[in-house]
């Protein structure tokens, strides 16, 4: 997968997500979403190595754009920015 690296952007929220295992980050990233204004920037970390698929496939399904993923190994942090979709 190849992102375009966005480091200027500023998120309008952050969650964290580390220790938890799928499909709770899915989850808790829909909910954090969920109250959010269409091209707000959701921040998710994560330290499931699977959120690398799962997160992507979660943001196309929902119509939001995913602007950033930067993968430390141990850690993984994802830009979302909402869709007009949801």
């Amino acid at each position: 997968m190849t992102i375009e690296s966005t480091p200027d952007i500023a998120p309008t929220a952050t969650l964290d997500t580390s220790g938890l295992l799928c499909p709770l980050p899915v989850y808790k990233a829909a909910l954090a979403l969920k109250p959010m204004e269409a091209g707000d920037i959701l921040e998710l970390i994560c330290t499931d190595p699977g959120s690398l698929a799962d997160i992507p496939a979660f943001a196309r399904q929902r119509g939001d754009h995913l602007l950033d993923v930067k993968d430390t190994g141990d850690k993984q942090v994802f830009l979302i920015e909402k869709g007009t979709g949801q």
